[in-house]
C-alpha cells in the first residue's frame, strides 16, 4: 500500500442529535474536559467521519464536536470549545470494554446500539495506525507519514490511562499515537517544533513518524501525532519521587537533563526565527506578569502581604530595559517540568548520565489553555528554565519527611548542566530568573488555591524566597 488511500466518508445528519443526550452526560467526566464546572447546554458538529460502516458487528466514527457552555463569567453564551472524538457502536459490548461504556443509543441511524470510548478497543485502535501507514484520505481527514520510518502492521495497541489533556495509546512497545482532545484550527507546536528539531538532527526529541490533520472550510487542525514510543523510559517526575524517597540525590540527573534542555533550545534557535526583546517588545510581557500577580492578589489573601516585594521582580527587569537592554527571544517547549521529561535506560555515549540513561523532552504543546498565537510566539529560554526550576521545588515537597537542600542542588546543578553546553547560564542573568519565576509561582499560588489547597504552602514558600532575593 505504497500509494495514499482515498475513501468516502459518510455520515447520517441525525448522528449527533442521537449522541447528544449520551454526550451531555459523559463528556464532563472526562479528564480531559477543559470546561468542568459549566454544564454543558449544546453541541455543533464540526465534522463527522465514518471509518467502520455501521451495518458490520462494529461502527466507528471520527467526530469533531464543539460543546457550548455558559462563559465563566456569565455574559454570552461561550463559543464552546472543539473536542476530538473516537466512538465506537456495538449491538452488545464486550465486558473488556466495560470502563469505555459512552451509554446506549435510543433513536437516530445508531438506535440499538451501544457506543464507546474506541480508544480502548484494539480493532478500532489498529483502524487508525493502518490509516497512518497507508496515508489514507478519509473524508476531511489526512493521515500522514515520514516515508523514510516504517510503520509495521499487527502492533498490539493499549490505551495510557495517564493521560491529561489528551488521550495516548501505545503500538506493540514500538510507537505512542498521541490523540489531542481539544483542539483549534492552525500550525500545532505539538507537530511543528518535534519536525522542525528532527531536520535538525536532534535526537532528544523523538522525532514524528506519522499525524493526523484535518481540513475543514479551509482550516487545518492537527489531531493527533505517531512517535517511537521509549520502552522502559522513566517519566522525570516519578523518577525524581523514587529517588526522593529512597535518600538519594538527583543532581547527576539534573545536570544531565540541564545539557538536554540546552540542546533542544539551541538546535530550537537554529531551526525557526528568533527575535530581539527591546523595550517596546517586553513591556506588554512585563504588564502581563503585574496583571497576573494584581489578580492572584486579589484572589488568595495569602499572597498579599508578599506582592509589593514581588512586584520589583517586574519592575527591575521593565527598568532594565528602559535602559537599553535587550534579550533574545526564540520557539521554546512553552510548559516545561520534570512530567515532560524521559529517562530512558540507556541511551549512548553522547546522551548519557551518570545513571547510565538519556533524557528527552516531550509534550510540546504548550500551555494548552493559552491560545494558540500565544503558545507559537518566540520567548526567552528562561521561561523553559523557570518551569523546570519551580518543578524541582514540587518534588521536594511531594514526599515526607522532605529533604532539605535536595531541591537547591537539583536547581543549581540544572543550571550547571545547561550552561556546559555553550549555552549561556541561566544563573548569569538574575533579573530576568527571578521575573519569569515569580511569574510561575504567582501562577501556582492561584492555582493550588482554587484546586488543591493543601499544596498552597508549596508555591508560598519559593513566594518569600522571591519576593527578598539575594541577588548579589
Amino acid at each position: 500500500m505504497s500509494e495514499a488511500v482515498t475513501r468516502t466518508a459518510t455520515t447520517s445528519p441525525g448522528l449527533l442529535a442521537s449522541l447528544a443526550p449520551l454526550l451531555r452526560e459523559w463528556l464532563p467526566r472526562q479528564r480531559w474536559f477543559a470546561g468542568k464546572g459549566r454544564p454543558v447546554t449544546g453541541f455543533s458538529l464540526v465534522a463527522a467521519t465514518e471509518l467502520l460502516p455501521t451495518g458490520g458487528t462494529l461502527g466507528l466514527y471520527h467526530l469533531l464536536v464543539r460543546a457550548h457552555q455558559p462563559s465563566v463569567l456569565g455574559g454570552s453564551a461561550h463559543p464552546g470549545d472543539c473536542y476530538q472524538l473516537l466512538i465506537g457502536a456495538r449491538e452488545a459490548l464486550p465486558p473488556r470494554l466495560a470502563p469505555a461504556l459512552i451509554g446506549h443509543v435510543t433513536q437516530g441511524p445508531l438506535a440499538g446500539r451501544t457506543v464507546y470510548e474506541a480508544l480502548y478497543d484494539p480493532r478500532p485502535a489498529d483502524v487508525l495506525l493502518e490509516a497512518l501507514r497507508s496515508q489514507a484520505r478519509i473524508g476531511g481527514l489526512r493521515f500522514e507519514r515520514d516515508r523514510g520510518q516504517e510503520i509495521r502492521s499487527g502492533l498490539v495497541s493499549r490505551v495510557m490511562t495517564a493521560e491529561q489533556s489528551n488521550s495516548s495509546v501505545v503500538y506493540g512497545d514500538t510507537f505512542i499515537l498521541k490523540l489531542l482532545r481539544r483542539v483549534v484550527p492552525g500550525t500545532n507546536p505539538d507537530l511543528e517544533l518535534p519536525l522542525a528539531l528532527a531536520r535538525e538532527g536532534c535526537a532528544r526529541v523523538p522525532a514524528p513518524t506519522a499525524w493526523l490533520r484535518a481540513e475543514l472550510s479551509g482550516e487545518s487542525y492537527v489531531l493527533g501525532v505517531l512517535q517511537p514510543f521509549l520502552q522502559g523510559a522513566s517519566d522525570g517526575w516519578e523518577l525524581a519521587l523514587r529517588e526522593l524517597a529512597k535518600g538519594e540525590d538527583f543532581v547527576a540527573e539534573a545536570r544531565a537533563l540541564g545539557r538536554a534542555t540546552a540542546e533542544v533550545h539551541t538546535a530550537l534557535a537554529r531551526a525557526l526565527p528568533t527575535v530581539t526583546l527591546g523595550h517596546a517588545q517586553l513591556r506588554p510581557l512585563v504588564d502581563g506578569m503585574v496583571e497576573r500577580l494584581d489578580a492572584a492578589a486579589q484572589a488568595v489573601p495569602a499572597l498579599r502581604p508578599y506582592a509589593p516585594g514581588l512586584r520589583t521582580a517586574f519592575e527591575t527587569l521593565a527598568e532594565l530595559a528602559a535602559e537599553g537592554r535587550a534579550w533574545t527571544a526564540q520557539r521554546i517547549h512553552g510548559d516545561l517540568h520534570l512530567g515532560q521529561c524521559l529517562r530512558s535506560p540507556s541511551g549512548g555515549t553522547s546522551h548519557a548520565s551518570s545513571g547510565g540513561g538519556a533524557w528527552s523532552l516531550i509534550d510540546f504543546e504548550g500551555e494548552p489553555a493559552k491560545p494558540l498565537a500565544e503558545r507559537r510566539m518566540p520567548q526567552p529560554t528562561v521561561r523553559d528554565v523557570a518551569g523546570m526550576l519551580r518543578s524541582f521545588d514540587y518534588a521536594e515537597h511531594s514526599v515526607s519527611p522532605t529533604v532539605p537542600g535536595w531541591a537547591d542542588a537539583c536547581r543549581s546543578a540544572y543550571c550547571t548542566g545547561y550552561a556546559e553546553t555553550g549555552a549561556p547560564d541561566p544563573r548569569t542573568d538574575p533579573v530576568l530568573l527571578r521575573a519569569y519565576e515569580t511569574d510561575k509561582a504567582v501562577y501556582e499560588v492561584l492555582y493550588e488555591a482554587r484546586h488543591r489547597p493543601d499544596w498552597l504552602p508549596v508555591p508560598l514558600s519559593a513566594v518569600r524566597r522571591l519576593a527578598a532575593p539575594d541577588l548579589s
